[in-house]
């Protein structure tokens, strides 16, 4: 009978977790007698946990739960934070783009993964941000031809995303492997929906979208172009000749010229 009584409150308290955080637990009987007890055997430093460990296990399952309820922690910041805008063009392969910034204060790799990874890829499909160092990941979807002509954009894609990050050592080359060989440290920033705009329609959505395509577009243009030479020149066939050295000879030049026209 006495496990029967417990299935049925335990049965009866479901859905009633956050219940519990919220009003103090009140023992009575001998559970309070117990708990006096053992809260004044604790007040002058000599804890007698139970002989089975009972006691402790509890107190262990306690904080484990809470700290599971506790809410995770953000590393990235995302914008837009919990969708994807895409232009409704079926048929096609249209694009969005979402800005990734590391607000954390040590070195943060994330990846990105989808429901639909045959129609749908990002670029970069994932990196190591430094602290506080953003940048603009494209992604790119193709558009299934609705049934029966219906409106993508009245409809709710079950197309979704997730971006996951992973916090590291320092600046590394960035490889998806980080996240299996470390998967308890792996966090889930955010889930992201697909939403439709019509792209003949002028809305706040739409023209930020076109705004950040376009400084993705700028950003893939930087990388592409090789870095500036901050060496020395090169003039010739491999003849060095660097600032210093070119200055000293015009100097001498000069000088000479004012030699002969004193002379």
């Amino acid at each position: 009978m006495a496990i029967a009584d417990h299935k049925s409150s335990s049965s009866s308290s479901d859905g009633k977790v956050w219940g519990f955080f919220k009003r103090p637990f009140k023992p009575s009987g001998n559970a309070a007698a117990a708990t006096t007890s053992s809260s004044s055997s604790m007040s002058h430093g000599h804890p007698h946990p139970n002989g089975d460990g009972s006691a402790p296990q509890a107190s262990s399952s306690v904080s484990s739960v809470a700290r599971s309820l506790l809410p995770t922690r953000r590393r990235l910041k995302l914008d837009p934070c919990n969708k994807l805008y895409f232009p409704c063009e079926p048929g096609k392969q249209v694009r969005s783009a979402i800005r990734i910034k590391n607000t954390s204060k040590s070195h943060v790799a994330f990846k990105f993964q989808t429901t639909a990874p045959k129609s749908c890829f990002m670029r970069p499909p994932g990196a190591i941000l430094s602290p506080g160092e953003s940048i603009i990941a494209t992604v790119f979807k193709f558009v299934e031809v609705p049934e029966n002509n219906e409106k993508l954009v009245d409809q709710k894609s079950r197309v979704k995303f997730k971006i996951m990050s992973l916090k590291v050592k320092g600046p590394m080359d960035y490889v998806p492997e980080l996240f299996d060989e470390q998967k308890e440290q792996v966090a889930i920033e955010q889930i992201l929906r697909v939403v439709f705009l019509d792209p003949e329609r002028s809305t706040p959505a739409m023209e930020k979208l076109k705004r950040q395509l376009a400084d993705a577009d700028a950003a893939v243009e930087a990388r592409k172009k090789p870095p500036e030479d901050t060496g020395p020149k090169i003039i010739g066939e491999g003849l060095v000749i660097d600032e210093w050295k070119e200055r000293r000879e015009r100097y001498l030049a000069r000088q000479q010229v004012e030699g002969l026209e004193s002379a």
